[in-house]
């Protein structure tokens, strides 16, 4: 595997047919390679290093790595979808105004081929590569690893708040109020006669 290029992928679920699509970004020398692939067909596109400044331009991305960030977030959101159509795909990246998109052009039987056993084998290369350098726990390093392939999902559980502890909850069951100490009863017979 070439050191110099670097790739990050992650996964799409389209909504409209629920077909699930591996996209790739690698990066070599300032160049820009955005693919796509359901593992029969690919789509991919080059940028070049004037292309891609309008391209970014366009959409009011700073870096390739607000790029990377913006497809992986789309995909960890569903808010990702692809578009067949007859020479390509078209692929959009948010729901919101300024939403990213792309015309993937297919590439033909030879070359979508290689592009896959390419693709194929340079994540199998940067999986080995994060196992040689793993730490000592190989639970953690192979979580790490295997976290680059899928999208980072948000929290989408019920938040929950820390309720403010008032003056007399128990600390240690806090639904109870604390008892205070008796003060005792005063009787007097005295006051009886």
């Amino acid at each position: 595997m070439d050191h110099n290029t670097k790739s990050k992928y992650c996964t799409i679920v389209n909504k409209a047919d629920k077909t699930k699509y591996l996209c790739f970004l690698h990066t070599k020398e300032g160049l820009l390679n955005v693919g796509l692939t359901n593992a029969s067909d690919v789509w991919s596109t080059d940028f070049t290093g004037e292309t891609l400044a309008q391209h970014m331009k366009e959409f009011r991305l700073k870096s390739l790595e607000g790029y990377f960030s913006k497809i992986r977030y789309a995909c960890g959101n569903d808010s990702a979808s692809v578009l067949l159509e007859d020479s390509g795909v078209v692929l959009r990246v948010g729901s919101a105004p300024g939403t990213l998109t792309l015309a993937l052009p297919r590439l033909g039987d030879p070359e979508g081929r290689e592009v896959l056993r390419d693709l194929l084998f340079k994540m199998a290369d940067s999986l080995s590569h994060l196992d040689s350098t793993a730490s000592v726990s190989p639970a953690k390093s192979q979580q790490r690893g295997y976290a680059e392939f899928e999208p980072r999902r948000q929290h989408t559980g019920p938040a929950v708040t820390a309720r403010k502890r008032a003056p007399g909850d128990s600390l240690i069951n806090p639904g109870m109020r604390r008892k205070r100490a008796a003060t005792g009863v005063s009787f007097d017979d005295s006051d009886d006669l």
